[in-house]
């Protein structure tokens, strides 16, 4: 384990001084053509010496201009082959690690021109058969190294963006989905809070007006008030329940039924708006996820009528067609001009219009609100698939 950790330290500080590892590499290769020069048997004069240092002299620099280095060290090495070919190494170090350096870094270009340099060239200028084979195996081996290397380190390059790209992705995606839960949760408060809410202020500004005149009904007026509040603190206990839970999910808490419209019907009654309910006999067996959607979208829609209509009768209707759930919710109060897809570029429908649309959207439906028939009353329209359409 402790030589595994040195090993590891030794990695870490050589990748870290490329510069200096270089420049010991070059040291070792003019050293070793040095040596060369002076156990070659013959009286060389001082240039020769000089020259064969010089050869490895660019070195340093390889990882940084790979062909510059190349062609230096090339001239370099011609000059000692032209004028001392009998005093250079057998075993060219410094030529070795330019050729596998430019093999790869190199540009295309410059490695396969380089190659055919290096092939002619060793042609011409090695005098024996087996000195050929040798060098070329020598400049083959190293530039097929350098390219080994080369693609080794595209392939992990490669592998590196795709993990990146696979990083972001999921984190984009993590970003969605929570965007979509504060949504969902969002949608779910509003809900809750608007139709208990609202029907609680009606009643409130209802009650003070009839408890002399009428004090049976400012009494049904404070259940009233009182019943929506207990509804919906059950509700956000729903909701609120399912996010102290880790890894919970909002299917692990009650979800609304087709059946508890029959109490907000009576609610929105109480308010002083006579709510026709057409529910399916019997009611049918959803999805989860269409039956809550379907609740909502008939809550706030009820909720929009007593806020902002007018009105003093509303038409609810469900109807399962055709693997469809229809809903519509029609009142005899004022409307908009015009009919528009709800929360379509100019229609300025509030927050809860809005989340309409959303559920409907989110269970592969749409909805459209705007004028009922003859232009008369609001009217909110959702279609909704059933089975598989719905996932």
């Amino acid at each position: 384990m402790e030589i595994a950790r040195w090993q590891g330290r030794v990695i870490r500080a050589v990748a870290a001084r490329p510069f200096l590892v270089d420049s010991v590499l070059a040291f070792l290769a003019g050293a070793l053509s040095v040596w060369a020069v002076f156990f070659d048997g013959r009286s060389w004069p001082l240039w020769t010496f000089v020259l064969a240092a010089a050869t490895a002299a660019p070195l340093p620099w390889r990882r940084r201009a790979p062909f510059t280095v190349f062609v230096l060290s090339s001239l370099l090495s011609l000059g000692m082959s032209l004028f001392a070919h009998s005093a250079q190494p057998q075993i060219m170090l410094h030529s070795i690690l330019v050729v596998y350096t430019l093999a790869d870094r190199g540009k295309e270009w410059q490695r396969w021109l380089s190659l055919v340099v290096l092939v002619s060239y060793t042609v011409y200028g090695t005098h024996s058969p087996n000195g050929l084979i040798f060098s070329e195996l020598t400049n083959i081996g190293s530039f097929i190294l350098g390219s080994v290397v080369r693609e080794l380190r595209q392939q992990a390059e490669t592998q590196r963006k795709r993990a990146h790209e696979a990083g972001a992705r999921a984190a984009s995606e993590a970003a969605r989905a929570v965007a979509e839960e504060r949504s969902r949760i969002a949608r779910e408060m509003h809900d809750i809070l608007a139709h208990a809410v609202s029907l609680m202020v009606i009643q409130a500004e209802a009650g003070p007006l009839v408890v002399h005149r009428d004090p049976e009904k400012a009494i049904r007026a404070f259940d009233t008030i009182a019943d929506s509040g207990r509804d919906a603190m059950v509700q956000l206990r729903r909701v609120l329940g399912v996010l102290k839970e880790d890894g919970a999910t909002p299917q692990l808490a009650p979800q609304p039924r087709l059946v508890e419209l029959t109490t907000v019907a009576d609610r929105v009654r109480a308010a002083g708006v006579r709510v026709e309910l057409a529910l399916p006999e019997p009611v049918p067996a959803l999805p989860a996820d269409v039956e809550a959607a379907a609740y909502r979208i008939i809550q706030e829609a009820l909720t929009n009528v007593l806020k902002h209509s007018g009105a003093d009768r509303a038409e609810v209707a469900v109807v399962e067609r055709a693997e469809r759930l229809e809903l519509t919710v029609q009142d005899n109060g004022r409307g908009p001009d015009g009919t528009a897809a709800v929360g379509a570029p100019g229609w300025s429908g509030g927050r809860g219009l809005l989340g309409i649309r959303e559920r409907a959207v989110a269970c592969g439906g749409r909805a459209e609100a705007g004028p009922g028939p003859d232009g008369l009353g609001f009217r909110i329209r959702a279609d909704l698939p059933l089975g598989t359409q719905a996932l």
